[in-house]
């Protein structure tokens, strides 16, 4: 690895400053304390992670402007994939109103949680749509967060806006833990059949049984995610801090470099740095 690794997916959060709501869900114990860079920082420079992308966990406009200032005051961060409302009649210009903040420039992406969106199609009603084109006349990303079920739609959407640059986080949250792969399968290969989606090898072992995942159990959802979309369309992501409820940070970049051994190392490092720069336009 030239340049070291790139950990395109993690988060940060205070509890002081803002509840996280789905913390309360069952399991979620061990995440009920702040989570800072200051931890995370010394975990990266041990496994060889020189940049990462850090991505927003709640609804609401008040964090982004909060995690692109610690962006901006921290080299490890590279960029930002921030929230905003889609809906909201001056979505380009709040866009605009978060590049001039402090940080504001490693802004490279937006998401919602469309995976706790009751309506399916939440992301072909026309107001979502619309706001997905100023993210892409803005240059940004769309990380989509989503469930096998959601992928569909989200294709669709896709398929809609072609200059738009779509980012399936956790390719799309496989069944990991029940061994199912043919439907949610089905569905990531149509979305990989359009050329500006790619991928997150991320979130992988939180799908899996907590407790007794296997490199093994990983290994087909990993195999198809690379069948369908290649190296270059595909980016290595911790999920840091949510990683912790199976695995502690090294463990999961280990899990990186295992499940990418048969690569090339063109291809390896695609998946571990090249893709995550070019396509959120890291320094």
């Amino acid at each position: 690895m030239h340049g070291g690794i790139v950990d395109a997916h993690h988060h940060v959060w205070d509890l002081g400053a803002r509840d996280q709501p789905w913390l309360a869900d069952d399991g979620m114990t061990p995440l009920r304390r702040n989570f800072t860079l200051a931890e995370l920082a010394p975990e990266a420079g041990a496994t060889g992670v020189t940049s990462t992308v850090l991505v927003q966990t709640v609804t609401t406009a008040e964090e982004t402007p909060e995690l692109l200032a610690l962006a901006g005051a921290h080299d490890l961060v590279g960029g930002v994939v921030g929230w905003t409302d889609l809906t909201a009649p001056d979505v380009a210009e709040e866009l605009a109103r978060l590049r001039e903040l402090p940080g504001g420039n490693k802004l490279v992406g937006i998401r919602h949680q469309i995976q706790s969106e009751p309506d399916p199609l939440w992301i072909l009603r026309r107001d979502v749509l619309r706001g997905l084109e100023a993210v892409a006349s803005a240059g940004l990303a769309y990380d989509l967060v989503i469930r096998p079920h959601q992928l569909p739609a989200a294709t669709s959407a896709a398929f809609l806006l072609p200059h738009l640059t779509f980012v399936l986080d956790h390719l799309g949250k496989p069944p990991v833990a029940t061994g199912e792969r043919d439907s949610w399968a089905q569905y990531l290969h149509a979305l990989a059949t359009l050329p500006h989606t790619t991928a997150k090898l991320s979130g992988l072992v939180t799908e899996a049984r907590w407790d007794s995942w296997t490199l093994d159990d990983l290994r087909p959802y990993t195999e198809t995610a690379l069948e369908v979309f290649g190296p270059d369309r595909l980016m290595f992501g911790s999920d840091w801090p949510v990683c912790l409820l199976a695995s502690s940070y090294g463990e999961v970049v280990t899990t990186a470099h295992e499940l990418t051994a048969d690569l090339t190392e063109p291809e390896r490092t695609a998946v571990l740095s090249g893709t995550a720069k070019r396509v959120y336009g890291l320094g």
